[in-house]
């Protein structure tokens, strides 16, 4: 019989990152007007409002766009809380209540300017109306680009509740490609170009893409990383990148994090070696790839922090665990299945 170990080690993946820890300086007043618009939705579930609160959404996107204006950064927080809602009702649905679901916000996001229909589900006109904000102030690039991976992340949300149901444990190379558009990175890393106006050629030119896909992956490793401990606890973590290496390559727990570590470290090298592959298109558009790249480093940075900084993984020991990067293995916990097939995905927390 294995062993479990008592304490797993997490690598340090931040450790010399050049983009620094910063904040938006509207996040306070914004995360007013942006939680109060989630709560005037009165028939949301209590449940998905109490995750909401505890969420720390606004606070990870405004550690993600540090330098945006109030009025984007407001554009970003109703993003991220629909994401987050779209999460919790599709995790507590069936595959067919999901795929529902998914079509009722795929159309109310192309469709802002259109009624909903009576008795819908309420998160069709909470889509509609933080799409219609944000048509309202993004760059017309950056419109196509969100609603485009939005949609794809969508999509790829009612795959991953089939993948729940089925118990379904992806390859690597597999676990990648998923993740990019069910995690709901991309729409975050195309939203780092809000007000940024950058023509096609451009931003689907080969070393641009690659950078994308490299910020993606980035940000899939470090959270696969911090989320496996709770996700073991509580049975769901057969979509986590730990879990598909541990299985497919034969290892332990701790070697797994060593891979994905190292698999971090070239990532890393990948992205900051492809600053000095970016082909010039005059001055003035250089200056704005410049931004958008830059701001792609800071969002990687701000996903770390923001999964400690909100005590999201870690509990209250999250400080304790940032320093020594001990995490002390939770015990399994029963994981109940709810009425609607979805999992009761219990928060195992830490001196909680």
């Amino acid at each position: 019989m294995e062993t479990r170990p008592k304490v797993i080690y997490l690598p340090d993946t931040m450790t010399d990152w050049p983009w620094p820890h910063a904040i938006n300086p509207h996040f306070e007043a914004v995360k007013i007007e942006a939680d109060a618009w989630v709560h005037s939705f009165k028939t949301l579930d209590p449940e998905i409002l109490e995750a909401f609160d505890k969420s720390g959404a606004a606070y990870l996107v405004a550690l993600g766009h540090p330098t945006v204006s109030g009025e984007h950064l407001r554009v970003g927080c109703e993003a991220m809380d629909m994401q987050l809602v779209v999460d919790e009702v599709t995790d507590r649905s069936t595959a067919a209540g999901a795929n529902e679901i998914v079509d009722i916000v795929v159309d109310a996001l192309h469709n802002p300017h259109k009624i909903r229909p009576e008795g819908e589900h309420i998160i069709g006109e909470m889509m509609r109306q933080c799409s219609a904000r944000a048509m309202q102030t993004m760059s017309m690039t950056c419109q196509r680009r969100f609603i485009d991976s939005f949609t794809t992340y969508l999509r790829a949300v009612a795959v991953e509740v089939i993948d729940r149901e089925q118990r379904h444990c992806r390859s690597i190379d597999d676990h990648f490609k998923h993740r990019r558009e069910s995690s709901g990175i991309l729409p975050w890393l195309m939203l780092c170009g809000m007000e940024i106006d950058l023509p096609d050629e451009v931003f689907y030119h080969p070393a641009i893409v690659d950078m994308v896909e490299c910020a993606a992956d980035l940000v899939t490793v470090d959270n696969d990383m911090l989320s496996w401990n709770r996700e073991q606890a509580s049975g769901i973590d057969y979509n986590s990148l730990i879990t598909v290496v541990m299985l497919e390559l034969g290892l332990d727990i701790g070697s797994a994090m060593g891979w994905a570590a190292a698999y971090h470290t070239k990532l890393r090298k990948r992205f900051i070696g492809g600053l000095a592959k970016i082909p010039s298109w005059g001055p003035s558009t250089d200056s704005l790839v410049k931004e958008y790249l830059d701001r792609l480093g800071n969002w990687v940075r701000a996903a770390n922090y923001w999964s400690f900084d909100i005590q999201r993984y870690f509990g209250i020991m999250s400080a304790e665990i940032q320093q020594t990067r001990l995490v002390p293995l939770l015990p399994k916990v029963h994981c109940k299945t709810s009425i609607r097939g979805g999992e009761d995905r219990t928060d195992s927390r830490y001196g909680q």
